[in-house]
């Protein structure tokens, strides 16, 4: 009795957890593919399959076949096994589940893991008709389509696990589609996608289609801005420059066009100007390439998310349309442009047009003003003049610079009898004025009419010079002092 007790409490902790798998049912495992369960033919992949900590084995089974695709032990640490296939044929195409095994016995099957062989036909066409971005909580419809009758599509996303399947239509003859609707668009449709076409009857598909980005606006938090050189009319033929442009710290610039079905030009942001920007150059420009352009900015971390739009901006190109050339595609489009070149940026309103000549009205008022004043100091200056007409002064305004002319000034002499000269003179030269003054100066005005002369006549004046002795002083007087008379003749 003595023993009992332990070796029953020792039996009851070696089968508690035993009896507690026995009890309840085993979980399902764990199925996945690396990279992907989208496979090109002749490329490796590798399935997992994870279990709880006491499996012992896994197996791999693929739907169609009768025997067991392979068995494996767990991997330390952790409790999954790796199922490695170097190279993916035709037959690795199909549906697998796995299962792993404990004491309490096999659990159930995992979920089916669909593994898709492409390359066995021409690839399809996948395309976005509304364009590539999309607004967040908007619909999004992706349409695969080919030339060769499938009788069925697949979309894949890169990096995702899901598989979307639709039915192949027949538009007409030759031609089939199926169209994937995603909505509500939120942040975890953003990436990028690919399609595939095959037939009923066979689990190969076709080659994969050429990726396609989608992108989801309104989840960073800018809005930029876009510009145009030289103005948002142009002729067919012209050198245009978009210029996008961001005050905050971003990564990537796109330029989208409304209504194109194509992918949106992106740049990589070059910090100049304390702004963000990017050039997108269209040279040269033709009508086909005219329509709304709108900027978008994202950063690096989250390539596919983006930011709001920039005000739409309308580039009307005038001329003959000629054959409609594609816009450039690819992520480094050549920027071109002298960059001192005068931008317009559309504001809240760039379909107006006043942009473009918005320089000419600024010159032509600046050289209104400009004439204005002008005139203005000309008919002051004129009053100025005609205020000091009315005396005939023999020198220069106060503050004039500069030496009299000989032929228009009178010399002054030293002597008594010069001085006696030069106020006659001056006296007959204000006898001989007209009534509105004429001023002798080499600085004087103009007259209006050419032929209008005024000429001031002077008569030769002749000085001579007599003395005369005073009778001699009385006595008792003081002596009287001679006198000098001068005569003035005038001839």
């Amino acid at each position: 009795m003595t023993l009992t007790l332990p070796v029953l409490m020792c039996l009851g902790l070696s089968l508690g957890p035993r009896t507690h798998v026995q009890a309840g049912t085993p979980p399902k495992p764990t199925l996945w593919a690396e990279p992907g369960s989208v496979i090109i033919r002749g490329s490796p992949v590798t399935l997992w399959c994870q279990g709880p900590l006491e499996t012992q084995e896994y197996r791999l089974d693929q739907e169609g076949v009768p025997w067991t695709w392979g068995r494996q032990n767990p991997l330390e640490p952790g409790a999954k096994a790796k199922f490695h296939i170097r190279s993916a044929v035709y037959s690795t195409a199909g549906r697998y589940r796995c299962y792993f095994e404990t004491p309490a016995g096999w659990s159930e099957p995992s979920d089916p893991l669909e593994l898709v062989v492409t390359g066995v036909s021409r690839k399809p066409s996948l395309l976005a008709p509304q364009g590539p971005v999309v607004a967040r909580g908007g619909s999004l419809t992706l349409q695969c389509r080919s030339d060769v009758g499938y009788d069925r599509f697949a979309l894949y996303q890169e990096g995702g696990h899901v598989l979307l399947q639709r039915p192949g239509q027949q538009p007409q003859a030759g031609l089939s589609q199926a169209n994937f609707t995603l909505s509500p668009v939120s942040r975890s449709h953003g990436g990028q996608y690919r399609c595939y076409g095959g037939h009923n009857l066979s689990p190969k598909w076709s080659a994969p289609s050429v990726p396609l980005d989608i992108l989801i606006a309104g989840l960073i938090r800018d809005t930029p801005s876009v510009s145009v050189r030289p103005g948002p009319t142009v002729a067919s033929g012209e050198n245009v420059t978009l210029l996008c442009q961001s005050w905050h710290n971003i990564d990537t610039l796109f330029l989208t066009k409304e209504g194109a079905a194509h992918p949106p030009l992106r740049l990589k942001s070059k910090y100049q100007s304390y702004t963000y920007q990017a050039e997108f150059s269209m040279s040269p420009v033709t009508s086909a390439q005219g329509g709304t352009y709108r900027c978008y900015s994202a950063i690096r971390s989250y390539p596919y998310l983006l930011s709001s739009p920039s005000y739409p901006l309308e580039l009307v190109v005038s001329g003959p349309s000629g054959d409609p050339s594609p816009p450039p595609t690819g992520s480094t489009p050549t920027p071109a442009g002298p960059e001192d070149q005068p931008l317009t940026p559309t504001g809240s309103d760039p379909q107006s047009g006043l942009g473009r000549h918005l320089g000419v009205v600024t010159g032509v008022s600046v050289a209104f003003i400009l004439l204005l004043f002008l005139l203005l100091f000309l008919l002051l200056r004129h009053r100025h003049q005609s205020k000091h007409r009315t005396s005939a002064h023999f020198y220069r305004p106060a503050g004039a610079a500069g030496p009299e002319p000989k032929d228009q000034v009178l010399q002054r002499r030293a002597s008594p009898v010069a001085d006696v000269q030069e106020e006659i003179l001056n006296a007959a030269v204000k006898d001989t004025q007209p009534e509105d003054g004429v001023e002798l100066d080499s600085r004087a005005a103009a007259s209006e009419d050419p032929q209008d002369v005024t000429y001031a006549q002077l008569q030769s004046l002749t000085l001579r010079r007599e003395a005369t002795e005073p009778p001699p002083p009385q006595e008792g007087e003081s002596p009287v002092e001679p006198r000098v008379f001068e005569t003035l003749a005038i001839h």
